[in-house]
């Protein structure tokens, strides 16, 4: 028995050392290595491609933009969209909203049923009236604004003038979206219900140029003091 148990002490003892010595030499494997990689991440020169450890999908099997592509006929790997194709948001259903015409193709007279004529909609078109358009027409529409008394070569549109007041909501739409003349498009810069509030406000800078106090409320001329004959 005792013969036993020494046997059995003396290979407990042989793999306990077995181990010690592979963790020994492991450690000499592993922090070497490390110590490279350590050392090799601050700045030093190297002609081989950097350590990539975190992949971070950054190598994929993938064809990059430009890229031939000969499983198409054309060669191209971008595909063009396939005819028809609408993007999500894009649906231009509504000819009257989206170009100031009726299905007929004239100019709408009026605003589009979307477009709902209150004093938001009015601050909104003043607010984008002062920053695209008063620097031509200035703030009250009569066409003297900075950039025309700066020396502008053609003198901007009076949008209180007969010809402009007589002009239908969907052509104003048109002219902001489109441009006239010497005046640019600012379609890119104003988004269809922004121009719509445009169009708004310009209809009240127009009948604030040819108003009388008849069309002011009652409780207004009173507070003013203001006589209606």
């Amino acid at each position: 028995m005792k013969v036993m148990l020494t046997r059995l002490l003396s290979r407990a003892r042989s793999r306990a050392e077995c181990r010690s010595r592979a963790l020994a030499i492991g450690s000499l494997l592993v922090i070497p290595a490390l110590a490279s990689i350590a050392t090799g991440c601050r700045g030093d020169l190297s002609q081989g491609p950097p350590i990539h450890i975190v992949q971070n999908m950054d190598q994929q099997a993938r064809y990059d933009p430009q890229e031939p592509n000969t499983s198409f006929a054309d060669g191209r790997a971008m595909r063009p969209p396939v005819p028809g194709t609408i993007a999500r948001g894009s649906l231009r259903d509504d000819p009257h909203f989206f170009n100031g015409r009726r299905e007929g193709g004239e100019y709408a007279t009026t605003l589009p049923t979307r477009v709902a004529l209150n004093k938001v909609l009015l601050n909104r078109g003043r607010e984008r009236y002062d920053i695209y358009c008063s620097p031509c027409h200035d703030q009250a529409g009569s066409g003297d604004g900075i950039i025309a008394r700066r020396g502008y070569p053609v003198p901007p549109t009076n949008l209180a003038s007969d010809p402009t007041r007589a002009l239908p909501a969907g052509q104003i739409f048109e002219t902001i979206s489109n441009g006239v003349r010497t005046m640019p498009g600012y379609r890119e810069q104003i988004p269809v219900p922004d121009r719509w509030a445009i169009v708004a406000y310009v209809r009240a800078l127009q009948v604030s140029q040819h108003a009388s106090v008849d069309l002011v409320p009652q409780e207004v001329t009173t507070e003013k003091g203001w006589s209606v004959k």
